[in-house]
């Protein structure tokens, strides 16, 4: 593994929530014990059903949501002790972000080239001519021709528009991009040509990468490690292969088996029941409600980390690891 850029030591956000009537405030744990690390050229995937937490996890990794516990740390440093300044300065030109949906993530109001100068002049980058011909550099790593620059964003495809904002995430030369689910918003027909720009990115820049996605078959075609979320936690983390072809956790295995591979057959696991409420999880570990291995031990208490090697899980009764073509 490479020096970690960014890194969460066993983070909590905790949301409150009104439910039930005016008086009555419910707490949220959006992210509970989390720790997880990006460095530069590596992809780190992250899985999971929709309010598992994936989205939460990729606003504290960029410094738009502190933790309500934990520790977040920028180059070995704690985030949230740095000073404003240098945090804006410093954490903020190495990290950038790519979010969902490229049509309300771009100012409409805005050509691109203004759009893709902003974060330059934010943090007063070179001269106007340096910043003009950054702009012109942007376009060109992105795939996009020259005349794209005096462009609305309304008048661009979706495709377009996606790699303006990837484009505006590299403006300030950071060391890692956080991508929350960044083709979902987009026709099958231009995701492939997106993950490939990033892959493309990856190598010639030698960008860190953390790709937020529900799409299984794509962070296991584009990442080096998979984390896997579970109502706000990370029930296994591991090499890609591992966590994709050897799953330890029942979650994992069953995530996998949704959509398998062209090469292996796999038999399909049908989850029943509902993901629990966040405001109200289960005792021990959060799947037992809907998990076929479930025992009295499994609502006890959260599962201690198991490991073998670099492949990490959280299950009192892990799933015994086959040969996989993954």
């Amino acid at each position: 593994m490479t020096e970690p850029i960014v890194s969460l030591d066993d983070v909590h956000v905790v949301h409150t929530a009104r439910t039930g009537g005016l008086l009555r405030r419910d707490r949220v744990h959006a992210l509970t014990d989390a720790t997880a690390s990006v460095g530069r050229g590596e992809v780190l995937g992250v899985v999971g059903e929709s309010g598992c937490g994936k989205s939460t996890l990729a606003r504290v990794l960029t410094g738009l949501q502190r933790p309500t516990r934990g520790t977040v740390r920028f180059r070995g440093e704690d985030l949230w002790s740095i000073p404003a300044q240098r945090r804006r300065t410093e954490f903020g030109s190495a990290v950038g972000v790519v979010f969902q949906d490229p049509s309300t993530a771009l100012n409409p109001r805005l050509p691109v080239r203004r759009i893709l100068r902003d974060p330059l002049d934010v943090h007063n980058r070179g001269s106007l001519r340096q910043r003009e011909a950054r702009v012109e550099e942007l376009l060109g790593l992105v795939g996009l021709p020259d005349h794209v620059d005096g462009a609305l964003p309304a008048q661009l495809s979706g495709g377009q528009r996606q790699r303006v904002a990837v484009a505006r995430a590299l403006a300030l030369e950071p060391d890692v991009i956080v991508a929350d689910e960044p083709t979902s918003a987009l026709d099958v027909s231009v995701r492939a040509q997106v993950l490939n720009l990033l892959v493309d990115l990856r190598a010639r820049l030698g960008l860190g990468l953390v790709f937020i996605s529900h799409d299984i078959q794509t962070v296991r075609y584009i990442a080096d490690r998979i984390a896997v979320m579970y109502l706000g936690r990370i029930v296994e983390e591991g090499p890609s292969a591992l966590v994709a072809g050897e799953s330890r956790h029942p979650y994992t295995r069953a995530l996998f088996s949704a959509t398998p591979g062209l090469l292996e057959e796999t038999e399909q696991i049908v989850l029943e029941g509902r993901v629990p409420s966040a405001t109200h999880p289960p005792s021990g570990c959060p799947f037992r409600t809907r998990c076929w291995k479930a025992t009295d031990a499994c609502a006890a208490e959260f599962p201690r980390a198991e490991a073998d090697d670099t492949h990490i899980w959280h299950c009192v009764h892990p799933e015994i690891p086959t040969r996989s073509t993954a």
